[in-house]
């Protein structure tokens, strides 16, 4: 980690220290345009690389920038500050309204979006009075600093690239955090998804909506610069053909890497420039032939290296590690109030569930007291796992009634629930494979934390985190992983990821953890080991409700169980009872009642 921090110190001091050597004019502003677009980048890499949000519309976010500062100061001598503050208002307003119109989208719907409004925006730049029409603003006052005036290239690189490596340090802190482990967990591309973020009680929407206007900004300050830069705007740089570029830059780059962004804007901005200087002495006739080339090239990369450069450079970077998190200096986290034993806890009465004609759960009731273990069983196909999905607000239920501590709680989308104190597991193991273990199992703290994604950025959210990871360690120790918690979640067999979320689960401190199939994958040592855990659990008042095919795990495990056949509730009581049943056995072996 040394090592790679004295890398990036070096990086920077290079950087900045090239306008106070005898280098090229030329150099310059090559290096200019590649830290403006690498901001750009940067967005796409937290919208698409991260969140899995695929965006044709940067370019015109910078152009929000780029003309409201540039009409400001023209059209009323305002400082090019206030023109930054206006763009970045006005690009955060009209983000929020077109996030919250088409981010509910998915599939190729999102990415159509962003190209009818890209349009949209481009052509009203292009046809508005006020903003010059196609010609553009002319005379657009340079950036004062300090007393300083940044009207040339040279004195206003500094603040280009104090801009880019700011914004890439930014989004480094905003992803190691609380709000950024929620985003990671969002990208479906990267074994993510909505449903598990929201189980843990995150709103995925509300995320969704944050990585696009963050996203948004960091064109809109892209565009700022360019625009005092060049002391002029006119609408052809904010057109959905650069909106397609950058995306190209960020996945050439390496779409899920912060660095990746400024490797990608430098290999495009460099090689079309030499392109167009070769490409024409090699044709014999000029043309936008560098088009074709870079499609070409997209498809190649496409094909042999979806992720991009920058992980191909970063193999033959030192690996960076976490360091532990001592135990002694975080603080517990805030715990919820407990059951007393005995006390009615979850009550399903005539839960029901029916896919168009498919009745798949038929009047479902049973009840879970604080501090029991209950079982719920049945062959393939009975419904058990559809039944949690519904008493954990993962599905809707045609009709019936769930009370968790006296409230109901059906209707209620899956993080409220979570938020009144039920977690739970998956029957499809839903890690997220390239964050570590103990990034997965904080994810769980979701509920006991607060910081939001400013407080990340700014990094005043280490106390807290420290908190939540160590609480993440806590829960590891406890099924007996902690010497795995710096491990990729993808790099585990499926016993192990199955534990993980467990701990994920325990790490919200519910008053009732649903575990859906928790032994399936584990051998008969970690099986035992695991009823020891879950018992342990018990005998600190929590409450379990698990669905198991292994019948001697559940047998010697639960108080009570509810055995489920083709929807409906067959019988329920005690595992003796369950096991003297001629309707049980009739169930699981076809024999006749």
């Amino acid at each position: 980690m040394q090592r790679r921090a004295l890398g990036l110190a070096a990086f920077a001091t290079a950087i900045f220290a090239l306008p106070w050597l005898p280098v090229p004019d030329f150099w310059i502003t090559q290096l200019n345009y590649i830290g403006l677009f690498s901001l750009v980048a940067l967005g796409l890499v937290l919208l698409t690389g991260v969140g899995g949000l695929t965006s044709f519309g940067q370019a015109a976010f910078a152009g929000i920038g780029a003309y409201s500062s540039a009409w400001l100061c023209t059209a009323f001598g305002a400082s090019p500050w206030l023109g930054l503050l206006a763009g970045l208002l006005a690009t955060a307003t009209v983000a929020l309204l077109l996030g919250c119109l088409t981010l509910r989208m998915s599939g190729h719907y999102l990415p159509l979006a962003t190209i009818a409004w890209s349009l949209a925006l481009y052509y009203t730049m292009g046809n508005l009075d006020a903003l010059g029409k196609y010609d553009g603003l002319l005379g657009v006052p340079a950036i004062h600093l300090f007393g300083i005036s940044l009207h040339d290239e040279r004195r206003v690189y500094g603040l280009i690239w104090f801009c880019a490596l700011a914004a890439a340090l930014g989004l480094t802190q905003l992803l190691d955090s609380r709000p950024g482990r929620v985003m990671r967990a969002l990208n479906v591309n990267r074994g993510g998804g909505v449903t598990m973020p929201e189980a843990m009680g995150a709103s995925t929407f509300r995320y969704k909506v944050v990585m696009f206007v963050i996203a948004a900004l960091l064109a809109s300050l892209s565009g700022w610069l360019f625009a005092h830069m060049q002391r002029s705007v006119n609408p052809s740089p904010f057109g959905i053909k650069f909106g397609i570029e950058y995306l190209f830059m960020a996945v050439l780059g390496g779409v899920g890497q912060v660095w990746g962004a400024f490797t990608g804007a430098a290999l495009v901005k460099l090689t079309e420039d030499q392109l167009q200087v070769w490409l024409p002495k090699l044709i014999g006739t000029a043309g936008s032939y560098e088009t074709i080339v870079f499609g070409v090239v997209l498809v190649m990369v496409l094909k042999f290296a979806p992720d991009g450069v920058w992980p191909m450079v970063e193999r033959w970077l030192p690996k960076r590690h976490r360091a532990r998190t001592p135990g002694q200096t975080a603080e517990p986290l805030a715990a919820r109030s407990k059951p007393a034993r005995g006390e009615v806890l979850l009550e399903a009465k005539a839960v029901r569930k029916a896919f168009g004609g498919l009745v798949a759960v038929n009047d479902i009731s049973f009840t879970i007291r604080a501090g029991d273990i209950v079982g719920l069983i049945g062959p393939n196909g009975a419904g058990k796992s559809t039944t949690f999905n519904l008493i954990s607000g993962v599905l809707p239920m045609s009709s019936g009634e769930v009370l968790l501590r006296g409230q109901r709680v059906d209707g209620l989308p899956a993080r409220e629930v979570a938020r009144r104190g039920m977690s739970r597991t998956f029957q499809h193991v839903k890690l997220v494979p390239d964050m570590t273990v103990l990034e997965n199992v904080a994810l769980g703290t979701y509920l006991r934390t607060k910081s939001g994604a400013f407080a990340a950025l700014l990094r005043v959210d280490r106390a807290e985190e420290r908190r939540a990871l160590h609480e993440a360690r806590l829960q590891l120790q406890r099924i007996g992983l902690s010497e795995q918690a710096d491990e990729l979640a993808g790099n585990l067999a499926l016993g192990p990821q199955r534990q993980v979320e467990i701990a994920r689960a325990l790490a919200s401190d519910p008053s009732l953890l649903l575990l859906d199939e928790p032994a399936a994958g584990l051998r008969h040592q970690e099986k035992q080991a695991l009823a020891a855990v879950l018992r342990q659990l018990k005998a600190e008042g929590l409450s379990l409700l698990l669905v198991e095919h292994d019948m001697d795990f559940v047998m010697n495990l639960t108080d009570r169980i509810v055995v489920m056949e083709f929807g409906t509730r067959l019988i329920e009581g005690t595992p003796a009872e369950v096991q003297a049943s001629p309707a049980v056995r009739a169930a699981y072996l076809g024999t006749e009642r």
